[in-house]
């Protein structure tokens, strides 16, 4: 009895002193959070709230990390214990494919497996391809690395187009829903979405990983992003610090660690959205503005940048880098970015230290290395974000302290095309009025952005797509709007992508698309046609139907495409990715009042949008388009559209 009731008293004290503060530090979270959700954000308490919620969340996460189940040892024959670290799919380059594997990240080893097909009612495992202790585990340098093997890139267009079966797909599936359609229908629709989204998993990522076994074989994965690899990297130098043996295991030893996966995993799912439960977010669709403002905690002085990461279609992409600031251990960016979301939960900041030295380039893709100093995420919570007023945070990442603003704004209020009041400028006014105010075929911002990207940035990797810095655009509209004459001195120095930037947003302001509203339904259904030979002389008399300021613009602004499309293996812009940056901007129309706010994954990738990419790409791909060609054809065809 006097055993029971000791038993009982040191139970009690456990709970007291053990659980009970960390339930009520859990508790005191989920109260900050929504104390947080509630607060306006310009109330002085908001950021006491915000600092509050960070360190409860950061200390219930150093507790978590001790007691994870991850942590489970697992005991091999010879009693040794091992412990599961960090796991998630990768793709690797085997016998020149790709395939998708789950890889295993334990205190002494890594391994890389898949999972057995099994049939219908049995126990799932993994097959173990290949390991490696961390003993023997290197990663080669640039220099050392050896060229990756033949991989052939899958077509951006295909990609897109996996892209746009998803979200048509999603939209189904919503549809089925909303009408109480049937489960198995249901069933069919996400079984084609996963098949979809599985393919895009595998085939977008294009970032090589290598890793080397002294004893032997080199592998490759390819990663969708560089935060992602600096995670699998950190976390094996870490464990590479403690006092390791190298050693070879049996085969018992192998299926005990490979049988101990199934159990220990910790992600369970490929990340595609079909996985997702009916009940989560998904995700924010629109514009996110970002102001990256300044830096500190740097030891020493040097050339420093950010990049911006956001998720899209389960996997991260790079959308925007700030310029480098050159020698100095406090940099000051405040450049601001406009990020396209699709269906994104998370914003990640990494910081780099700008590498010069030619020597040092990956075989793998040609690129220098540059050192990452930091890297942060933060999730995007549309109750924070979605507001007119900007929010300011701060990432923590290795001692450095990156501060930022962001704010978003949905899609169809960024896009949507207001007609300027003054009529004196170029943003907002009539191609017509400009070409006829300057007495030239084609507006003078055109061709002078043009000719500045094609002189300097034509083998600028990702030009047109990613983001130039948005108060630097803001700067050149202001001056070509005033036809100020410093414009050229102001060229020549500004950022190449603030350029390209300010020739799309140009296009985007018009106050009717440039192939006009008029002729809109025509180029739909003229994409639509099955007949090639109906679809040629329909799109070529559309073009001819143009008003001749717009269709001179237009053929010159696609034979610049075409021209940037040939620098593809220097700078990654395909005609595909040249006509889904630009499709939109010149095809779509300017009534959009009447539309209702919709954040819906169908919104991005829609019909309409679909078609708009598919009339650009069809141009871009045509041969060459001459204006004299097209007017003398004109004697032979009706204008009436």
């Amino acid at each position: 009895m006097e055993i029971l009731l000791i038993i009982r008293f040191c139970c009690n004290c456990t709970y007291a002193l053990l659980y009970k503060p960390i339930d009520r530090v859990t508790r005191s979270t989920l109260v900050l959070h929504d104390l947080l959700k509630h607060t306006p954000v310009d109330h002085p308490d908001y950021p006491l709230l915000q600092d509050a919620l960070r360190i409860s969340q950061n200390f219930l996460s150093s507790i978590n990390e001790d007691i994870d189940p991850r942590r489970t040892a697992v005991t091999t024959p010879k009693g040794e214990t091992r412990q599961l670290v960090k796991d998630g799919f990768l793709v690797e380059v085997s016998e020149s494919s790709r395939k998708l594997r789950h890889v295993f990240l334990f205190t002494d080893v890594l391994l890389c497996a898949k999972l057995k097909k099994t049939s219908a009612g049995k126990h799932q495992q993994y097959d173990c391809k290949w390991y490696i202790p961390l003993a023997d585990l290197v990663f080669p340098s640039p220099e050392e690395s050896e060229a990756s093997p033949q991989v052939h890139p899958f077509p951006d267009h295909e990609l897109e187009d996996m892209k746009m079966k998803i979200s048509a797909l999603k939209s189904e599936i919503q549809k089925e829903k909303a009408n109480k359609g049937q489960s198995r229908a249901i069933e069919r629709l996400k079984k084609k979405m996963f098949e979809n989204e599985f393919l895009l998993l595998l085939n977008s990522p294009t970032i090589p990983f290598r890793i080397h076994n002294r004893n032997g074989k080199s592998y490759l994965f390819l990663l969708s992003s560089d935060y992602e690899r600096s995670e699998w990297r950190e976390a094996i130098q870490k464990l590479q610090k403690k006092d390791l043996q190298a050693f070879v295991l049996s085969s018992v030893e192998l299926q005990v660690l490979t049988g101990s996966c199934f159990k220990l995993r910790t992600v369970h799912n490929i990340p595609v959205t079909s996985n997702k439960d009916d009940d989560e977010s998904p995700g924010l669709y629109g514009f996110l503005h970002v102001i990256v403002h300044s830096a500190k905690g740097f030891k020493q002085s040097a050339n420093l940048y950010c990049t911006l990461e956001v998720d899209s279609f389960g996997y991260f992409v790079s959308k925007a880098k700030t310029r480098v600031f050159r020698d100095t251990a406090e940099p000051k960016w405040d450049e601001e970015f406009e990020i396209e979301l699709e269906g994104s939960q998370s914003l990640r900041i990494l910081c780099y230290e700008k590498c010069y030295d030619k020597t040092k380039v990956n075989k793998d893709n040609n690129e220098i290395v540059d050192k990452i100093m930091g890297k942060g995420q933060i999730q995007l919570d549309p109750q924070t974000v979605e507001t007119k007023n900007w929010h300011t945070d701060v990432i923590e990442m290795n001692g450095i302290k990156v501060e930022f603003s962001m704010k978003f704004t949905s899609r169809d209020m960024s896009l949507k095309r207001t007609p300027s009041k003054k009529q004196t400028g170029v943003f907002g006014v009539k191609i017509s009025v400009v070409t006829k105010r300057e007495r030239s075929k084609v507006p003078y911002i055109v061709r002078q952005c043009v000719e500045e990207v094609e002189k300097r940035g034509i083998e600028e990797v990702g030009i047109y797509r990613i983001s130039g810095v948005a108060t630097d655009i803001q700067a050149l509209k202001a001056v070509f709007d005033a036809n100020n004459k410093d414009i050229l001195l102001m060229l020549s120095d500004m950022d190449i992508n603030a350029i390209a930037g300010t020739l799309k947003l140009y296009f985007r302001e018009l106050p009717e698309p440039l192939l006009t509203d008029r002729l809109y339904p025509a180029f739909m259904e003229g994409i639509a046609l099955s007949d090639p030979a109906a679809k040629e002389n329909c799109m070529m008399h559309l073009l001819r139907s143009l008003p001749d300021p717009n269709l001179i613009t237009f053929l010159f602004l696609l034979e610049h495409l075409k021209r940037v499309a040939e620098k593809e293996p220097i700078n990654k812009m395909s005609l595909h990715n040249l006509a889904t940056v630009f499709g939109p901007t010149l095809l779509r129309p300017s009534e959009v009042e009447s539309k209702a706010h919709v954040t819906s994954a169908a919104d991005i990738w829609s019909h309409d949008v679909m078609a708009q990419v598919q009339v650009l790409l069809y141009y871009l791909q045509h041969p060459p388009i001459s204006f004299a060609e097209l007017k003398r054809n004109t004697l032979y065809f009706s204008t009436d559209v």
